[in-house]
């Protein structure tokens, strides 16, 4: 009878405690996941200048042609702040940053329609 309860007791607890593990997983996951999840956004539809879209942003890291940054928001083509991977374009002018440096990027469109970064200097 013991065995019995202490079985029933410890099924009981599991089962109110899974759905409280599940719920603090999902709420401590969300930011991660907003950090580099813009594939929804239509780029296609967001407008600039020709002179291309400047804003600040924080390198955490360069690899290759891709730049993973965090910026605040970009009003101009309708950009949250967020965490994200950004290809360097062709021709990309890009001057002595690195991991951890504050910098300037501006931002233009590439031939598939997306943004990407035509130049990301050092902030002044």
């Amino acid at each position: 009878m013991t065995g019995r309860n202490v079985q029933r007791s410890e099924k009981e607890t599991l089962m109110r405690l899974v759905p409280a593990l599940a719920l603090a997983a999902l709420l401590g996951a969300g930011p991660a996941l907003a950090q580099s999840d813009h594939s929804g956004m239509d780029h296609g539809a967001m407008e600039h200048g020709a002179e291309g879209v400047h804003a600040p942003a924080t390198i955490n890291s360069i690899e290759g042609e891709t730049v993973n940054l965090t910026h605040g928001p970009i009003p101009e083509i309708g950009w949250p702040a967020m965490t994200m991977d950004l290809k360097l374009l062709e021709g990309a002018e890009v001057g002595p940053v690195s991991a951890g440096d504050e910098a300037v990027m501006m931002l233009e469109k590439g031939p598939d329609g997306l943004y990407g970064i035509r130049a990301l200097m050092p902030a002044e």
